[in-house]
């Protein structure tokens, strides 16, 4: 018998079993997770608070609590990194630093700009550094003269890591830690009033569990309670590459705004002197097993031509590929999943290892001492799909995004009559038989758009499968 299983063992699980442990060394903890195309494996690892403001992340109570946790969460780093570092048998470099540069150039729309006002809202209201600066004294920046950047930002506070060098730090604090056991993946069930794993490596039971399986949690919960009515979790596939840039990598950030449905060009520096080129993104009801060559394509040819044209001669070190997961209204899945000594955190898209010192913390409390979270509250998994916008303005953000990705994919549309116009307006009508198709009381959150025209019926078919669940077994 042990105290509490762990299920997934990406940044999410392996940060919560080293809080659990950490701070309780009476408490065993069984860290259960496999090898495979997770999100933090494949991250970039910008720790970002105003570059992941969106240009509607303050228009709406929970986009407000988001950027809120990401505020707390930057904060809780430095101390978070110091005890892990602390914890670990042989130091690890995990290429940290601060300082991020965000270009708004010709490659895009109106969203860029939108967005960029949006940060210098959030700047003022929390209270963060934001300056001004001519896109000239962007250090490595050489772009295209058609995708050069027209106005750039530094946000002097941002952080960033190497990933892989940080999932490579907590394994080393975990494998410290003798109330920690690691084991590979395997099936969780209930029994009785206990959860039990079973696995190649053997067969554990405890009476509490953790789901922290990211694009892979309604799979494992549904073995345990196949109408436990969890918000669902789908996939964003993600790809990125890692090279050898044509001069040293500067130890900053360069990166676009949030556009085109996903996080925006950006370039990281590596703790190994490399670049990380990312990231494409396209929703996926399931995760996928491998980057598509679209995505490879649309990426490089991007880096290439807003972040540096000698990187068309740039050494590929890895090809990189992830499933991130997002909550199917958009937010995370943290907290008590209904059912007793069951927890979920999962569904944090692009926040997760940003937020994984906040979320270890607030989950271990609540695990350990019953101690509700009010960081953790508003984004409890078996909750109604949160919708505080109207159809309408998710229609106008979705098709905002659509037409910066045909910017960023250089699209010209003939020239005669008002084809750009056309274009706009048959996406946007477009969407609004996507979002009339969509269960009552549920609005699709912009970043999940191409889902709904791709897989419309079987998304609406998942929405209300999880409405009559509630509605069944309401969450108490």
């Amino acid at each position: 018998m042990t105290d509490v299983l762990v299920v997934g063992a990406g940044i999410l699980g392996r940060s919560v079993a080293y809080a659990l442990a950490r701070a309780e060394p009476d408490v065993r903890v069984v860290l259960s997770g496999r090898r495979g195309p997770g999100a933090s494996q494949a991250a970039g690892a910008m720790l970002g608070v105003l570059g992941e403001v969106t240009a509607g992340s303050l228009d709406t109570r929970h986009g407000e609590l988001r950027t809120a946790m990401a505020v707390e969460a930057a904060a809780l780093w430095p101390a978070w990194r110091a005890e892990v570092h602390a914890s670990t048998a042989t130091p690890v470099r995990d290429g940290y630093g601060t300082g991020t540069y965000v270009l708004l150039n010709a490659a895009s729309g109106r969203l860029d700009e939108q967005t960029l006002e949006a940060m210098r809202r959030a700047a003022s209201r929390f209270r963060l550094p934001l300056d001004d600066i001519d896109p000239a004294e962007v250090p490595a920046h050489r772009p295209l003269a058609n995708d050069r950047a027209l106005r750039a930002v530094f946000l002097r506070e941002e952080g960033f890591l190497d990933a892989r060098r940080w999932l490579g730090a907590l394994d080393s604090a975990l494998a410290a830690l003798p109330n920690v056991r690691r084991t590979g993946s395997g099936r969780l069930r209930a029994a009785g009033a206990a959860y039990e794993l079973t696995t190649r490596g053997g067969r554990f039971r405890a009476p509490r569990a953790v789901v922290a399986a990211g694009a892979w949690t309604s799979g494992l919960l549904a073995g345990i309670d196949p109408e436990l009515p969890v918000l669902p979790v789908v996939a964003a596939e993600g790809t990125a590459v890692t090279v050898r840039p044509p001069e040293p990598a500067p130890p900053v950030v360069l990166r676009t705004p949030n556009r085109a449905y996903a996080c925006g060009l950006h370039a990281v520096p590596q703790a190994d002197g490399g670049w990380y080129l990312g990231a494409s993104a396209a929703p996926s009801p399931e995760p996928g097993a491998a980057p598509t060559a679209g995505a490879l394509r649309f990426l490089l040819d991007a880096a290439i031509g807003q972040l540096h044209h000698g990187l068309a001669t740039a050494r590929v070190d890895r090809v990189h590929h992830g499933n991130r997961p997002v909550g199917l209204d958009g937010h995370p899945l943290l907290g008590s999943a209904g059912l007793p000594g069951l927890w979920v955190a999962s569904g944090t898209h692009r926040d997760g290892l940003h937020a994984s010192p906040l979320i270890a913390r607030e989950l271990a409390a609540e695990i350990l001492h019953g101690r509700p979270s009010t960081w953790l509250a508003p984004w409890r998994p078996d909750r109604a799909p949160i919708a505080d916008r109207s159809s309408a303005e998710a229609i106008e953000e979705a098709t905002a995004h659509h037409a910066a990705l045909a910017a960023e994919s250089r699209m010209r549309p003939p020239l005669t009559g008002d084809w750009p116009g056309l274009l706009t307006d048959a996406y946007r009508q477009l969407m609004e038989q996507v979002y009339a198709r969509m269960p009552e009381g549920y609005v699709l959150p912009p970043e999940l758009a191409p889902l709904g025209y791709e897989q419309g019926p079987a998304l609406a078919k998942l929405v209300q499968t999880h409405l009559d669940r509630r509605a069944a077994r309401p969450a108490p």
